[in-house]
């Protein structure tokens, strides 16, 4: 037992420094504060009502009103029952956000290092340079936590797959089921799929080396042994996973059957996004050495480059103040990479590259190439649509790569190589199994590339690059010539800067590896010396983009949102309606009304083609359909102002006639002058049926009546009057699943009409419809998430009484 906790205590301490750590680069939040996350801020606006809802009586609701017209909440973070895997993850996540993700990443690489037996003074130094890699950190700041959560559990999933290969098929299987199970809570599928990526190389890497030891019943065994194992993780996420394919379906990710565009031109068809957007965020080729020199392409969107600028004088040359220049040097747009935003380079580490290149000759065998071909096949697709012929063949022929946008995210799979084959190198520099001039040799050779390609740069830069922005154009029409040539100017003192940087830090590294292997320096301060390197390297730039002035009070990021004079008036009317809000940004009318407006990378597929189509073009029509009895626009003097609409629909309304229209196209444009109130059109759809037994006129009695009497998230309730049967259109969206219609108690049937809309036939006479989003995806998922965790537990529970035996067996003398 002493012997065991002499083991434990070493990764006891390290536990303690990285929470040590996180917290004292995040220390803001012990003071109270949080990082002002904007997509966070966001995503705050869009639940407000699904979580007013849950502290008001305690339920979940899985619909909200509150934007897009109306949605699922399955990507709102929506709780399920018995997900007990979601607990597991809220408890390795216990430090205060966004410190807790700092954290995970840390500990994750770390037992990722830790199971290819790395010694655990190295594990730590490769867990700083992943924790700390400059994307990982920017996105924290921006609020992608779900991107970041699902990226800091990705070296575990590796951890136990390792595990599994090693022959530890017990506590890999196990360690596999957790860590993929943890990645699934993240819910960022984008990421979980490149993950998959990576796996697939390192799986080649295996195949190919188990052929060649004669090891293919060892490999497919554990194959198997993986299989089961992502199998239980994704039973134990299996209702986020099936609300999230039957919603996906639905979702903007999905086929459009639609043949034009909002501008009536021909529509390319897709199964999934349109090819444009899936690569407007493409990394450019050039942009590559912005992994090794910070700001190669100028940094981010803003960067601030001082008073000293040239930039600075050409502000004061336009006519700003001092104090005016002084503001606009602050976020200058020096970035001139060939992507349309960019928060921050993703820079790994001049130090870490170093020795990333240095282990390329050091390295042999499948580790190497798993880690060097994950490196170039992100770095490759990456590239978008700067490699089209590869990225085309992504998006055309493997599955669902279209259904994911920002192709230069699937850099995070570099990001987790290279630290990972640079510590390697250190590994082979320290063991005795190198000579010393093999070590030599490789240091000679990775000085030479990096600092050969360092130096050329900055001899060179002139002639190399023209330092032109996209964006210059406007800059140049807006501000002339002169202000465009002050920004290049600085975009070349900043490439110079960091060019000089990145290559003291690269003597600096060879440096300390030369004294090594001329045993000037003991093991122990070469990895104290390179601590400190990686340390001052990364965090160095991380807090030019992420540091303690993002930071704000507690109470501002838990409520954002302050209510206008304008918010304040339409609250004062009780009834049910939508806003349509032309001022206050994407979410914030979310945050107090039922709103046309949002925020989500997701949102339903044909809400966002209607709004594409009409809204956004302010359609009296279609914004009457949706009962919009507020457009809050800016009046004569520049003041938001809410314009009440007095010819809005209403809830729910008895139409004199329905129609058939060939298809969705036809549909939709047939509401850009369909008089809604009388009218209403449909195209031939999977509740075809319905519509064979309804007419196609109804005659509508003066009296009739149907009013909507009860609202709740997920409730609706009308009272129905009318003398003769009558065709009812609802002014909610659609949605295939998960609502139940009921008649006086009895369960009916609905369509989708108006392309967007609910509708239904109403018998004659008074009654009672109720609109009730019960899904059964929930509850069917919440049977098998409840039995899978019952058998991990057992199986937890066996797998670790099984190895305590085998650790404790008597040898044999």
């Amino acid at each position: 037992m002493q012997f065991s906790i002499k083991k434990l205590l070493p990764h006891v301490l390290v536990l303690l420094g990285f929470v040590i750590i996180s917290l004292a680069y995040f220390n803001p939040v012990l003071k109270g504060k949080a990082i002002y996350q904007n997509d966070i801020v966001q995503y705050i606006g869009m639940s407000k009502q699904q979580t007013d809802f849950k502290a008001e009586t305690g339920e979940e609701t899985y619909w909200t009103n509150s934007a897009f017209g109306g949605m699922p909440t399955y990507q709102l973070g929506a709780r399920y029952p018995h997900n007990y895997i979601k607990k597991l993850d809220s408890a390795l996540r216990f430090l205060p956000r966004p410190a807790d993700y700092l954290f995970l990443y840390l500990l994750s690489f770390y037992v990722f290092l830790l199971v290819l037996k790395v010694d655990f003074k190295l594990a730590v130094l490769g867990a700083l340079a992943f924790g700390f890699s400059t994307y990982l950190i920017i996105i924290l700041g921006v609020g992608h936590n779900s991107k970041a959560h699902a990226i800091a559990y990705m070296p575990l999933v590796l951890s136990g797959i390792l595990l599994v290969f090693q022959k530890r098929y017990i506590v890999g299987f196990l360690l596999t089921t957790i860590a993929m199970g943890l990645e699934l809570v993240a819910n960022h599928f984008q990421m979980t799929y490149y993950l998959m990526f990576l796996v697939i190389v390192l799986g080649i890497a295996y195949l190919v080396d188990a052929y060649k030891k004669q090891m293919l019943t060892h490999y497919f065994k554990s194959i198997g042994v993986l299989v089961a194992a992502v199998a239980l993780s994704i039973a134990l996420n299996a209702t986020n996973f099936l609300a999230t394919k039957e919603y996906v379906k639905e979702s903007k990710r999905s086929k459009s059957e639609l043949t034009i565009n909002p501008d009536r031109s021909p529509k390319e068809v897709t199964s999934g996004l349109d090819r444009d957007y899936i690569t407007q965020f493409s990394y450019g080729i050039t942009e590559t050495f912005n992994l090794f020199i910070p700001r190669f392409t100028g940094g981010g969107n803003a960067e601030d480059v001082g008073k000293d600028s040239a930039t600075y004088e050409a502000y004061r040359k336009l006519g700003a103040t001092t104090t005016q220049a002084a503001q606009e040097v602050k976020r200058a747009p020096t970035y001139w990479g060939d992507q349309p935003i960019v928060e921050a380079p993703a820079y790994v580490g001049a130090a870490i590259l170093f020795l990333f290149v240095f282990a390329l000759f050091l390295v042999k065998g499948r580790l190497k190439w798993w880690l060097v071909g994950g490196t170039l096949f992100s770095l490759l697709l990456s590239y978008g649509k700067n490699l089209g012929f590869l990225t085309d063949f992504f998006i055309d022929y493997i599955p669902l790569y279209n259904k994911f946008r920002a192709v230069s995210s699937i850099q995070v799979i570099l990001e987790l190589c290279i630290p990972a084959l640079a510590i390697f190198g250190l590994v082979r520099l320290f063991n005795d199994f190198e000579s010393k001039d093999d070590k030599l040799k490789a240091l000679k050779y990775s000085a030479i590339i990096t600092g050969g390609i360092t130096l050329v740069f900055l001899l060179f830069k002139a002639s190399l690059f023209d330092f032109v922005g996209s964006n210059d154009g406007f800059y140049r029409q807006s501000y002339g010539q002169d202000f465009v040539d002050a920004l290049k100017t600085d975009r070349k003192s900043l490439f110079t800067q960091d060019a000089i940087r990145t290559l003291i830090l690269v003597l600096l590294s060879a440096g300390v590896i030369y004294l090594f292997i001329k045993d000037t320096l003991k093991e122990r301060l070469v990895i104290v010396i390179f601590g400190a390197l990686i340390l001052f390297d990364l965090v160095g730039v991380d807090r030019r983009y992420v540091n303690n002035d993002d930071f704000v009070s507690g109470v501002k990021m838990s409520k954002p949102f302050q209510a206008s004079e304008v918010d304040k008036f339409i609250l004062n009317d009780k009834s049910h309606y939508r806003v349509f809000d032309l001022v206050s940004g994407p979410s914030k009318p979310s945050y107090y009304h039922n709103s046309l407006n949002g925020y989500n990378a997701a949102e339903l597929r044909r809400y966002r083609e209607v709004f594409d189509f009409y809204i956004a073009q302010n359609n009296i029509n279609v914004l009457n359909m949706f009962n919009t009895k507020y457009i809050v626009a800016q009046d004569e003097k520049g003041n938001a102002y809410p314009y009440e609409n007095e010819t809005a629909n209403g809830n729910a309304w008895f139409v004199k006639s329905l129609k058939m229209l060939d298809s969705a196209t036809e549909e939709i444009k047939a509401l850009d002058s369909l008089d809604s109130k009388n009218k209403a059109v449909y195209s031939p759809h999977k509740a075809l049926e319905y519509f064979k037994n309804i007419k196609n006129d109804y005659v509508i009695d003066s009296l009739a009546t149907i009013k909507l009497t009860e609202v709740k998230p997920n409730y609706l309730k009308y009272q129905s009057n009318n003398t003769n049967k009558g065709f009812a259109v609802f002014s909610e969206i659609y949605y295939p699943d998960g609502w139940k219609i009921l008649i006086d108690n009895e369960e009916v049937n609905h369509m989708r009409v108006n392309y967007i809309l609910r509708g239904m036939e109403v018998p004659a006479g008074k009654h009672t419809i109720e609109f009730k989003f019960d899904p059964d995806v929930v509850k069917t998922g919440s049977k098998i998430t409840l039995a899978s965790s019952i058998l991990l537990g057992l199986l937890l529970i066996s797998g670790l009484f099984y190895e305590f035996k085998r650790n404790n067996k008597p040898s044999k003398v």
